[in-house]
């Protein structure tokens, strides 16, 4: 195309469906590996900075992390207010606890990965993430099976965050996203805990899955809110959501939060605020209407799994 030059001569192709691709031009690999349990590269990317991709799938980039990680982390800490104890489910880069890590109130936070070679290579390669989170003392890294870790917990959680890698089929994690895993995190989350889903894209040709998640969700959880996130790495809208047995309120004064955010955290903050977070809050419509619709739930036997992996060429 006239006044376009490509730079890179090689591009990760994630498949979003059987009909598009989503392309990234990388140039440097600066490591690979398959471990036991998925494919692993970080790459240095033309437009976004290192990057990981796991089984072919962009996780994140240094340059639009914090539009994932802080809509993930700080909404359901906000709703909580004082949270002492946060268990991590996934979050391999180490960004997640970095971001739990910014609450004063923080007393610990456990992360639990399955793949302990994905996270020795994210501290390795990957410190812009991580920001030291894991030689922070309030840290205790677990590497182990998140269904493991909650069956044996004997300890209660303010805020559960289950930042795990998209359920496809060949993944480690496509079990996760079902009504006896959020039984198991019901089980060890605290009477007025907050429990915080990656919950996958919210883009037209698939918004089913994210309704049927939802559903899923209501089942074990009384109040329940969806919200999305632009995330330009992931070519598509992306969705988490908040759980929890005490009402969650939709509609928070930007200016308390704001307050909130000075006394209780340690701010510099990129994306979230008192005003952001009133209207990440609002669930678009169309997300309503399918929530409304789709009202199958996913089980050990159902469960969901996501489209697609990717290539490098």
């Amino acid at each position: 195309m006239a006044g376009s030059n490509l730079e890179a001569d090689l591009w990760i192709s994630e498949y979003i469906t059987p009909w598009d691709i989503y392309v990234h031009g990388v140039t440097e690999i600066l490591t690979y590996k398959k471990t036991a349990f998925q494919e692993m590269y970080i790459v240095q990317s033309g437009a976004y900075g290192k990057g990981l991709v796991l089984d072919g799938k962009w996780q994140s980039s240094t340059a639009d992390e914090f539009l994932y990680h802080e809509a993930l982390v700080h909404p359901a800490m906000i709703m909580h207010q004082a949270p002492k104890k946060v268990l991590v489910l996934g979050g391999g880069e180490g960004a997640t606890i970095r971001e739990v890590l910014r609450w004063q109130s923080v007393e610990k936070v456990k992360m639990v990965d399955i793949d302990g070679e994905v996270v020795e290579a994210c501290q390795t390669h990957l410190p812009e993430m991580h920001q030291g989170a894991f030689s922070d003392p309030r840290t205790e890294l677990v590497i182990g099976d998140a269904l493991e870790v909650l069956d044996q917990s004997e300890e209660q959680w303010d805020v559960v965050i289950s930042d795990l890698s998209d359920p496809i089929e060949e993944g480690p994690s496509f079990k996760l996203f079902t009504k006896e895993f959020y039984e198991k995190v019901n089980r060890v989350l605290a009477p007025d805990g907050k429990f915080v889903l990656q919950a996958g894209p919210v883009a037209p040709p698939y918004i089913a899955t994210h309704a049927r998640l939802f559903n899923t969700l209501k089942t074990v959880f009384e109040n329940n809110v969806s919200y999305t996130t632009f995330v330009p790495t992931y070519g598509e809208p992306w969705s988490v959501t908040v759980s929890s047995h005490t009402p969650i309120n939709t509609r928070p004064e930007p200016s308390v939060v704001d307050q909130l955010l000075q006394e209780k955290t340690t701010g510099n903050f990129k994306l979230v605020d008192g005003v952001t977070l009133l209207g990440l809050l609002q669930t678009p419509v169309y997300v309503r209407r399918a929530i409304a619709q789709h009202q199958e739930i996913f089980t050990l036997s159902e469960p969901p799994k996501f489209f697609g992996k990717g290539v490098s060429h």
